[in-house]
């Protein structure tokens, strides 16, 4: 038994991944700067500290990261589905090895959570270090995904 759709929801299915990934790039950027502002907050002292602090930046970093990890694994997935509806096949390619590669730091990076929370250092700088790799790829897959889209547009 296979799935029946039409040629036209096909189609549009294929976009519903490359918008969805270019919003978390934009809220992936807005991560980073709650994840600096929590940074500058934990070094402040005083009366800058008690100010930064009203920001709530933790709260709104752990919140927007848990969104991201849920939204980019099931993107991620979905847009594996859409590839293998469409063309009975992935394209195992550079794009899909970066984003299943993304997959895997934001799953670690977001597993640092509970260290972090207990003060480890360790925690802190190795998710610094996930999520920059991360953005750089999420970058780069952006790229690529628009030279996709053009593919599927001149396809069409």
């Amino acid at each position: 038994m296979s799935l029946q759709l039409t040629p036209s929801i096909k189609y549009w299915l294929n976009f519903i991944h490359p918008v969805l990934m270019w919003a978390l790039l934009a809220l992936s950027i807005y991560a980073a700067y709650l994840g600096l502002q929590v940074q500058h907050t934990r070094n402040a002292k005083g009366e800058e500290k008690k100010e930064l602090i009203k920001g709530r930046y933790n709260v709104r970093h752990y919140q927007i990261g848990s969104i991201l990890l849920a939204l980019m694994v099931a993107g991620a997935i979905g847009a594996m589905a859409v590839t293998y509806i469409n063309n009975g096949k992935l394209f195992f390619g550079s794009h899909l090895l970066a984003g299943l590669g993304m997959m895997s730091l934001i799953a670690f990076s977001a597993a640092l959570s509970p260290y972090m929370q207990k003060g480890a250092n360790w925690a802190r700088a190795t998710h610094i270090l996930l999520n920059s790799i991360l953005l750089g790829l999420f970058a780069w897959q952006a790229v690529t995904g628009v030279q996709i889209v053009q593919r599927i547009l001149t396809q069409a």
